[in-house]
């Protein structure tokens, strides 16, 4: 019987995320008493393992689920839930239905943008909006919408839908839209009993380093997302998108660098992501687009950055320029 439905190499992020978990428990149980260094220690791994969870393993999950079994896939889904501090069903609703939808659309004829995490979302005159107010209002808004949704989950079971979360972007297939619900009912179960459980273990370290640690965590992840767009074309389906192909971040983060290419071909596994810019190159060789020297959550380094979106405004890009 077929275990992954992809490949056997996403077994790497199937332990990645089990390691998490174990680690998250076993440095509630290590706390005693607060120092710096012991905080800042806590702090600092947490936010480092949520960031690359929610940004590299969740993300690819929710495009290219690892097993066959659909039960599984639940499984994985409930306990990466806990692992990022939000259901992932609600993660792959709104990026994979909405964000790969629009792709960071500026919004048209006087509309706001149709992806409600486009970096113009709030921006003035067809610009994108402030990073601070991106990154950090942003994570404030998901740190709250998540524990608030979470709570939601367990006292309004049965109506969970109409209460929590409807502008979610469910199936219209009515049987398709109950196991979106069901699933999303039981990451946020689940998680609300991860975090009973944290409470009880150590309740001042949830407050004085899980918390932080997921709100600096989703503020990570949002600069991640707004230099994965940051200048580039909204218009252009060739240009939309960031890529960074350091040989280095690309190993160590399953190719997230090639932006462009996951946004031309959301279904495609993270392996062949180099061999869709292969497919692609002189589609892509044709456009003018962004490439970043660095990685995205490093974008502000990238000074010189050509911001082809002015062009757009001004009208002075033509394709192929």
């Amino acid at each position: 019987m077929k275990l992954w439905k992809y490949s056997q190499w996403d077994i790497l992020m199937f332990i990645l995320s089990l390691a998490q978990l174990v680690l998250t428990f076993w440095l509630a149980s290590r706390w005693s008493f607060f120092s710096w260094s012991a905080w800042g220690f806590n702090v600092l791994l947490l936010v480092v393992m949520t960031t690359y969870n929610i940004i590299i393993i969740s993300h690819f999950f929710t495009h290219t689920p690892w097993f066959v079994s659909s039960k599984l896939n639940a499984a994985v889904s409930m306990f990466n839930s806990i692992n990022i501090g939000q259901s992932v069903q609600a993660y792959h609703l709104t990026h994979v239905r909405n964000h790969h939808r629009y792709n960071n659309d500026r919004g048209k004829n006087g509309h706001p943008p149709q992806d409600t995490s486009s970096t113009f979302v709030d921006g003035v005159n067809g610009e994108h909006v402030g990073l601070i107010h991106y990154a950090f209002w942003g994570a404030f808004y998901t740190f709250f919408s998540s524990l608030v949704a979470m709570v939601k989950s367990v006292c309004f079971w049965r109506s969970h839908a109409g209460v929590v979360e409807m502008d979610l972007f469910y199936s219209r297939s009515p049987s398709a839209r109950s196991r979106e619900i069901a699933q999303l009912r039981w990451d946020r179960v689940v998680q609300c009993l991860a975090l009973f459980l944290l409470l009880c273990v150590a309740w001042d370290w949830v407050l004085l380093c899980y918390f932080p640690a997921l709100y600096l965590s989703f503020a990570l992840v949002n600069i991640q997302n707004y230099y994965e767009h940051f200048g580039a074309n909204p218009d252009d389906p060739f240009a939309n998108s960031v890529s960074h192909y350091g040989r280095f971040y690309n190993f160590i983060a399953f190719n997230d660098g090639y932006h462009q290419e996951h946004h031309l071909v959301p279904t495609a596994h993270w392996l062949y992501l180099p061999l869709t810019r292969q497919k692609y190159a002189k589609q892509l060789s044709e456009h003018q687009r962004v490439i970043s020297p660095v990685p995205a959550i490093l974008g502000f380094l990238h000074r010189q950055r050509t911001m082809l979106h002015k062009k757009v405004n001004t009208g002075h890009l033509r394709q192929g320029d």
